[in-house]
């Protein structure tokens, strides 16, 4: 079984880094372009998921999105209360 590890965690970050990349916005992608990482991530499965990680994976404070890396940030604010709502006191 310790003979697998190191197969199993190559195979587990190079999937994780396909999957990573495949769901990164085109515009994001840093160094090269998405789909010759995605070739570099195939071919060449350990060097090319680290090369993603450091060299293509989009910074985590550039990327655009809202909490957690999920969505847009140009998402509507959060409900509020009536009383801090100036159509609802414009209504009364």
């Amino acid at each position: 079984m310790i003979r697998l590890l190191p197969w199993l965690l190559t195979l587990a970050v190079t999937i994780y880094a396909l999957v990573d990349c495949i769901q990164t916005d085109d515009a994001q992608v840093r160094g090269l372009p998405k789909l010759l990482w995605l070739l570099l991530i195939l071919l060449f499965p350990a060097l090319g998921a680290i090369g993603w990680f450091i060299a293509g994976r989009p910074q985590r404070g550039s990327t655009g999105r809202g909490p957690r890396g999920r969505g847009p940030s140009h998402q509507p604010p959060p409900p509020r209360g009536p009383d801090d709502d100036p159509d609802f006191l414009r209504r009364l």
